[in-house]
């Protein structure tokens, strides 16, 4: 552990402005007017794998963006350990919110932080927890202790729901043979007390649009005589949730798995401030599903909200206008056994009913994914616990997470592995936000923490 310590201080700086150089490029995969800075990304990562120490590396073509894959074999009779990352970032909108432009990486001290966190686009999501990988490889190439074979699948549609992903998983299945899989992607509770993420929800996405009149219409010559979309959708929206905020939608409880007492009370021994999650976000209160709390709310339960919404007149100043059209984005959360394919027909027809016959609706699915729970009496997260225990003094605790991460499901069904979610980054860190950023220490310390899952795992694997 002291040679890792002093490596990763050795090299600070340099792992650092590796890092800050990454994140300079403007990697947006939900934007046509990036694709070249995805490409010149994926371009990145792999000479990042070379001069770590991969000994192949290479650009596999996708229908969509490239995957970067990578291994190192030191002996096929040896464990072999497949690392997933993505290297695509959000949209930064909204610009003006952010505090420094999302692009040019900049270090900054927080109370969270105060050794300094990283603040720009795909610093904590996912090219810092990622690029911490790489390094880790790095560490154990040059100082000939790397216990194991390691691969690495790193992608560039992660954010867009890894359209090429399943395609490319499908034909690769010797190549992307492994172990175990390991993604940090997920967070912890605290510098102070680690966590692993052994749950994942899954996601439907869809996009609705409501239509009413051919055109816009003068308000003034035609309101309350036609429909406006904008209100339509308004009151449909509303009518998705009744008053405890449970989600209307027929059937769409009827799979969800409850947890039961024991497991919620397990749950509630993680530390938690309420008043504190409140000042955090700088609310008065929290807002959920009645009968539950609001880490449940978070996690175990499955939630529905919109992401975005629009229409009409949105421009400076006025203009007394009912809009031809008006559209919003919807995310469903999922929880075990809920298929996404089956909520997003459920909501299609659900939603279609609620439209009076003044208006068309259309809904249009993006996509999603199935939810996911990982065992803790399994290998790969024992392995892990005693990594994240030998790094940082304390036990880590086993959570579950209310983000989605589809492909963790992919993985199983296809490859036959399970998947250990060692994430480094807090709730604070703004992701998918104005002015995401990522702790020093965080980054540091995942370098460290990375290889000692890789020792204890292969001393399990015995």
């Amino acid at each position: 552990m002291d040679n890792i310590k002093n490596y990763v201080q050795q090299n600070k700086e340099r792992f650092l402005n590796e890092l800050i150089e990454l994140l300079k490029i403007p990697s947006v995969s939900a934007d046509s007017a990036y694709s070249q800075d995805v490409i010149n990304t994926a371009h990145a990562v792999k000479a990042s794998l070379e001069k770590a120490g991969c000994d192949k590396v290479e650009l596999c073509e996708t229908p969509g963006y490239p995957i970067v894959y990578g291994e190192k074999i030191t002996d096929a009779n040896l464990p072999t350990v497949l690392v997933y990352g993505h290297y695509d970032v959000q949209p930064p909108d909204p610009l003006d919110l952010w505090t420094s432009p999302p692009f040019e990486p900049v270090i900054k001290n927080t109370e969270l932080h105060p050794e300094g966190a990283i603040f720009a686009r795909g610093a904590c999501d996912d090219k810092g927890q990622m690029y911490m990988h790489v390094k880790a490889l790095e560490y154990m190439v040059q100082h000939n202790n790397l216990p194991c074979n390691v691969k690495f699948m790193i992608e560039g549609e992660e954010e867009v729901g890894s359209p090429s992903l399943a395609w490319f998983v499908e034909r690769n299945h010797e190549k992307l043979k492994n172990d175990v899989i390991l993604i940090s992607d997920t967070g912890m509770i605290s510098n102070q007390q680690p966590s692993i993420t052994t749950g994942l929800r899954g996601l439907s996405y869809v996009e609705v649009e409501v239509t009413g009149p051919n055109r816009d219409l003068h308000s003034g010559l035609y309101g309350g005589a036609v429909a406006n979309p904008i209100n339509i959708l308004a009151k449909m929206i509303a009518q998705l949730h009744d008053e405890n905020n449970h989600i209307t939608i027929p059937g769409f409880y009827d799979r969800v798995q409850e947890l039961s007492r024991e497991e919620r009370g397990e749950m509630a021994k993680a530390p938690f401030s309420l008043d504190a999650y409140r000042q955090a976000l700088d609310i008065e209160d929290v807002y959920g599903e009645a009968g539950y709390t609001t880490n449940e709310r978070n996690s175990i339960r499955p939630t529905l909200d919109v992401n975005g919404i629009w229409g009409g007149y949105t421009g400076e100043g006025a203009k007394t206008v009912i809009a031809s059209k008006a559209y919003a984005k919807i995310s469903m959360r999922l929880v075990p056994d809920q298929d996404w394919n089956e909520i997003t027909e459920m909501f299609t027809k659900y939603f279609e009913s609620l439209a009076p016959k003044g208006v068309r609706v259309k809904v249009k699915p993006h996509h999603g994914g199935q939810a996911y729970v990982t065992p803790i009496d399994s290998t790969g997260y024992r392995a892990a616990a005693a990594a994240y225990e030998e790094s940082f003094g304390i036990r880590p605790i086993p959570v579950r997470s209310g983000g989605s991460i589809p492909i963790v499901a992919l993985f199983e069904k296809e490859l036959k592995s399970k998947t250990i979610m060692m994430g480094f980054g807090l709730d604070s860190d703004a992701i998918h936000s104005p002015n995401e950023h990522f702790g020093i220490f965080n980054y540091l310390k995942g370098i460290e923490t990375i290889p000692l899952f890789y020792k204890h795992f292969t001393e399990m694997s015995k």
